[in-house]
């Protein structure tokens, strides 16, 4: 529950971290973009700010930070308050679940991706964007979480264990997505996107129910 008390206290701040970082944003979004459904029967997990959401065409939202939702409603977002670990829809209800940023905040990852399975229809699909505990930003964040008002309390995964846990929850046929190549001070502009992963810091990950 404690972590997502910093976006409450300070989520204006969180919002206007993508104004400040539109590289990085752009480039996520992009990559994102490339393994997204094209039905509109979808929603975001950790919606936030509505900041992946809105421009994705993501008419509806979950996330535990009221204030968060209060944000993503301003952009249109319809925004419900709650937890991955106990989503409140009924089964079988999407044709995708999008989750970008949110792994590493989740109290119970397994639990969280059962409940993502049950709500999902026969054949949909999780799309989960984070960075790769493995790659040069992942370990710069791991090593400098105690001083990062959102991350102190996070648990990066590798794109190994995201797939792991997936396959727990039943999904297959997994794609992949990767950007943000350079670090933080040579990024100038919006990063290409490739497919795999194992270069890139930010990895986009398709399962299949």
């Amino acid at each position: 529950m404690a972590k997502f008390e910093p976006f409450e206290k300070h989520a204006q701040k969180y919002d206007e971290w993508f104004n400040k970082n539109k590289h990085f944003y752009e480039s996520e979004l992009q990559a994102i973009k490339e393994l997204l459904p094209k039905s509109k029967n979808g929603i975001e997990i950790g919606v936030g700010s509505g900041r992946f959401a809105a421009p994705l065409g993501i008419k509806l939202g979950v996330d535990p930070s009221r204030k968060m939702g209060e944000i993503a409603q301003m952009r249109g977002i319809k925004f419900v308050e709650g937890i991955a670990e106990s989503l409140p829809f009924e089964d079988s209800q999407f044709d995708f679940v999008l989750m970008v940023t949110t792994i590493c905040f989740l109290d119970d990852v397994e639990a969280a991706f059962n409940e993502v399975s049950r709500v999902l229809k026969s054949g949909g699909s999780l799309i989960i964007g984070f960075i790769d505990a493995e790659s040069p930003m992942g370990k710069l964040y791991e090593k400098h979480r105690n001083e990062s008002t959102f991350y102190k309390d996070a648990t990066f995964y590798s794109v190994k264990e995201v797939i792991s846990y997936m396959k727990k929850a039943q999904f297959k046929d997994f794609s992949f997505r990767q950007t943000l190549f350079k670090s933080g001070e040579e990024l100038k502009d919006i990063e290409p996107v490739k497919k795999g992963f194992g270069e890139g810091s930010f990895v986009v990950v398709r399962g299949v129910k």
